[in-house]
């Protein structure tokens, strides 16, 4: 067993964050580490502890952390400018890339964050549908605005199609422009299309939502049915782009929508994000191709950075190599196949949930296929789990595993090792 201390001065650091932020944290993960460092699939604290990272920087960092590609290219960018608030050409040539391997791509808009992509994106397809309403599903992470946050996490259960707000703050008006039906429901959502087809401006969803793949012709039905009634389909790829495959979940389950919003991954561990679709609904952020009425106004201090465009670029063309996607999932399969060993083996009921690029283990004994499903795992237990890894030198998130490209031999290992010893004091602890 590893022995994680905290040294003084990350116990100070600690007590500073305490004075100057809310709750003594950025709002992101756990506060009671302080990363000082990170190399390829590893993160090292403030006290010298090293981990096997799956937190991954919440995904951003697929073919690990400080990728001398990445760096080099970042490093020959800087001295050149850092920012330009005008067109440059790494972020013309990212837009390339993104264009020619994205199925619904055929232009591009720059933003600087997920939330920001995805608030633009149902903002773009009400101003091209020209209705109000937007279908989401249950459980579906959208970003930060108002509209993406309802029924997000939900703890009071509400009725279909009726939305919950997840935060103080929001209007209430809000909530009466927002439709929430239950993800992998085929049956459900082709009626609430139907039904309110007249109203929407469009339906947005996470292809792969969080942790749950999308039963077999759900995303065909929902391709379907939207483009009978002509609304605008959204998959926010935030977290699947360029994770899936190089094209993405669309690319993967072979399912193309009329618009997508990308992040993470694109922006190389820097903030960048991004609106694409068909030219026909992007030609809304042009005012010279639709006029005032149709002009969906968009600007950002840092949209289309060029050191933010560097770095992906540099992490595109390392994704893009013959091998790459093969790697990352054979470490996926072998750390989800651990999880399903051992914990068969002490007699804890648990799912394991994903894809072998993205996924976690629920604590349950019934399948789980939509985010009801997920709140019936055993939150407490998970949690602990989470805590025994990361007394083992195993850091992910609350409740999924990120692979990269950049976790070896040594890293799959040390996390199977630790998965097995967690199998046991969870056991032992029933």
């Amino acid at each position: 067993m590893t022995t994680m201390t905290k040294s003084r001065e990350e116990l100070d650091l600690m007590e500073r964050a305490r004075r100057v932020l809310p709750a003594g944290g950025f709002g992101n993960f756990a506060t009671d580490i302080i990363i000082a460092e990170g190399r390829a699939g590893r993160v090292r604290d403030i006290s010298g502890n090293e981990y096997v990272d799956f937190l991954l920087g919440s995904g951003p960092m697929f073919i690990g952390h400080a990728h001398p590609e990445v760096t080099e290219a970042v490093l020959a960018q800087v001295p050149r400018g850092t920012t330009f608030f005008a067109n440059n050409e790494a972020g013309i040539r990212l837009a390339e890339v993104i264009c020619d391997a994205v199925p619904c791509a055929d232009q591009v808009r720059f933003v600087s964050s997920g939330s920001e992509a995805d608030m633009y994106a149902m903002r773009l397809a009400r101003a091209h549908r020209g209705r109000d309403k937007i279908l989401k599903f249950e459980g579906g992470y959208h970003g930060m605005s108002d509209h993406a946050l309802m029924s997000l996490a939900p703890k009071r259960l509400a009725n279909f199609p009726r939305p919950v707000p997840d935060s103080a703050g929001i209007p209430k008006h809000v909530q009466d422009d927002v439709l929430v039906a239950p993800f992998n429901d085929i049956e459900t959502a082709r009626r609430m299309i139907a039904e309110y087809a007249d109203d929407l401006g469009g339906v947005i969803v996470e292809p792969f939502q969080r942790l749950i793949p999308p039963r077999p012709g759900f995303l065909e039905a929902l391709r379907e049915e939207t483009a009978r009634h002509g609304i605008p389909l959204i998959f926010d790829e935030v977290v699947t782009g360029f994770r899936f495959a190089f094209g993405g979940a669309q690319e993967h389950y072979g399912v193309t929508p009329d618009l997508c919003t990308m992040g993470k991954i694109i922006g190389g561990g820097f903030p960048l994000a991004a609106i694409a679709g068909s030219k026909e609904i992007m030609a809304h952020f042009d005012r010279d191709a639709v006029g005032d009425e149709g002009f969906t106004f968009q600007v950002g201090t840092l949209s289309g950075n060029p050191v933010a465009a560097v770095a992906g670029l540099a992490t595109l063309e390392v994704l893009a190599r013959p091998g790459a996607y093969e790697a990352v999932y054979d470490t996926g399969r072998a750390i989800m196949t651990a999880l399903k060993e051992q914990f068969a083996r002490v007699g804890v009921p648990a799912q394991v949930v994903g894809q072998p690029t993205l996924f976690d283990v629920v604590f349950t004994d019934t399948p789980v296929e939509d985010y009801r499903g997920v709140l019936r795992g055993d939150a407490a237990r998970l949690k602990r789990f989470n805590t025994v890894l990361r007394e083992r030198g195993v850091l992910k998130p609350d409740s999924k595993f990120y692979i990269s490209l950049a976790h070896d031999a040594t890293d799959v290992q040390q996390t199977i090792e630790a998965i097995t010893e967690a199998a046991d004091v969870l056991a032992s602890e029933t």
